[in-house]
């Protein structure tokens, strides 16, 4: 009887036992890391990038030359030349390679005098015109470079440089810097569209900067008149 009672718990303890050890086989199987497997919309998204990226810089590098060899291809005159063959929608036309100028980052007085040229005794329509340009440019480029993933780039180049571009166009005086950016034009705007993108700048601070300070800009080319500002770019 004592004997039966022994060999029971014996049985009954490896019973237990085994029963402890299959658990912990099923605990330790759940707790083992799940491998990252990235979806294919990643890699699809990755390679959509670099496709664009590799485009947008051929077009830079061809336009950038361009303008280095041939500087009188992008007159007001010559630029108002072309835009003559757009009669049935130069307007359109105006506004439209206004915003495809802001991709090859060639400065916009030009085509802002070339504005005066085409529409002349319109100096209100013009400005008009060269703000809703400037302004849906700035948007697009706002979040081209975002699409691009430039804020990667950066951070991996220089965190430090980074985070100090970041404070400033965060700071809640951030629209009266962008502001002054915009006005000032020997500094491409451009370039702060960019940035301001890459950072995640507040949307509507960006934008409003940039319509203040490209409507006081714009408004002194206009109403300057396109001869004297002809003589000097």
């Amino acid at each position: 009887m004592w004997w039966g009672n022994q060999e029971g718990n014996k049985h009954r303890t490896k019973g237990n036992l085994s029963a402890t050890s299959n658990q912990h086989r099923v605990t330790s199987f759940f707790l083992l890391p799940t491998p990252h497997i990235s979806p294919p919309t990643s890699h699809i998204s990755k390679a959509i990038r670099r496709i664009v990226l590799v485009l947008w810089l051929t077009v830079l590098a061809f336009c950038l030359g361009t303008y280095v060899l041939h500087p009188e291809y992008f007159t007001a005159e010559c630029i108002a030349n072309f835009l003559d063959r757009f009669r049935g929608g130069l307007m359109v036309a105006y506004i439209v390679l206004h915003i495809l100028r802001a991709f090859t980052l060639l400065p916009s007085t030009p085509l802002v005098i070339a504005g005066v040229l085409l529409f002349p005794g319109q100096p209100a329509g013009v400005l008009a015109m060269c703000v809703t340009g400037i302004v849906l440019s700035s948007v697009l480029i706002y979040y081209f470079s975002e699409f691009l993933g430039f804020d990667k780039y950066l951070e991996r180049k220089s965190q430090k440089r980074m985070n100090y571009i970041r404070t400033k166009l965060n700071h809640p005086m951030a629209t009266v810097f962008v502001a002054a950016w915009a006005f000032f034009p020997i500094v491409p705007t451009d370039l702060l569209s960019y940035a301001a993108g890459s950072v995640r700048m507040n949307f509507w601070r960006f934008i409003i900067g940039i319509f203040i300070g490209e409507t006081l800009l714009c408004a002194i080319y206009v109403y300057a008149g396109a001869e004297f500002w002809g003589r000097i770019i």
